[in-house]
């Protein structure tokens, strides 16, 4: 059953995102110009999740703007639209653990190589939010803002953070009193109380700095042995 996408908030229907890169790029019908947004990478528990989304050429879509700007119910009702709207997508992972044993930036590239590879389809040019490079290449585009400007960006955001979202409520019964399906993973007040309070869970990241001064409950403190600073037990 397809989901009635509501009507745009007044503060966020003007910020619709574009097409002025993808159609500079669009040199002939058989140009692939993939949208990768990253999701995830400031939580604290779950894992690191990278959309990758080919819009296409002909076909347009309404109401879709960077995840960020939109709820929730919002990104949920869109989901859909945009899977069956765009040529190709994918979303690649990288897990908690990945995060503790990479570190954050080889656990973004890690996940972003997953999503290329999952696309099925070969890249001519990757649109990438913001001002570094985290899939390499040599036919990367990098956007600053391009979450909310380049429609294929938008795509991917809203791909990914929906997927990860789903994963962490899926998650959130088998680790309660975290509150995973609000929170996400993301720290916040309730979070942060429940981590005082219970120590951290396994799919916690580990590694952080965050953890210094939390109680152990059994699970091991993960050290990474280029991290600064003291072992921990």
């Amino acid at each position: 059953m397809t989901t009635t996408v509501p009507r745009l908030r007044k503060a966020i229907k003007r910020q619709a995102p574009g097409l002025l890169v993808e159609r500079e790029l669009w040199t002939d019908a058989d140009t692939v110009v993939v949208g990768v947004d990253e999701v995830g990478r400031g939580a604290w528990a779950g894992p690191i999740s990278v959309g990758a989304a080919v819009v296409p050429k002909a076909r347009r879509i309404y109401k879709v703007r960077d995840s960020k700007m939109l709820t929730e119910p919002e990104r949920e009702a869109l989901f859909d639209r945009v899977a069956d709207w765009v040529e190709a997508w994918a979303v690649g992972h990288a897990s908690h653990t990945e995060c503790d044993e990479l570190g954050m930036a080889a656990a973004q590239r890690l996940a972003t190589r997953r999503a290329l590879e999952e696309l099925g389809a070969i890249p001519d040019h990757v649109l990438v939010d913001g001002n570094w490079d985290f899939v390499g290449g040599g036919n990367t585009r990098l956007i600053v803002g391009g979450d909310a400007t380049s429609l294929s960006i938008s795509a991917a955001s809203i791909l990914a953070k929906v997927t990860r979202d789903r994963i962490m409520r899926d998650l959130a019964p088998d680790y309660p009193g975290y509150n995973f399906a609000a929170n996400k993973g993301y720290p916040g007040p309730h979070h942060k109380a429940a981590l005082a309070a219970m120590g951290p869970s396994t799919i916690h990241r580990r590694s952080w700095v965050f953890m210094d001064h939390l109680p152990w409950n059994g699970i091991k403190r993960f050290r990474r042995p280029e991290a600064q600073g003291r072992l921990f037990d």
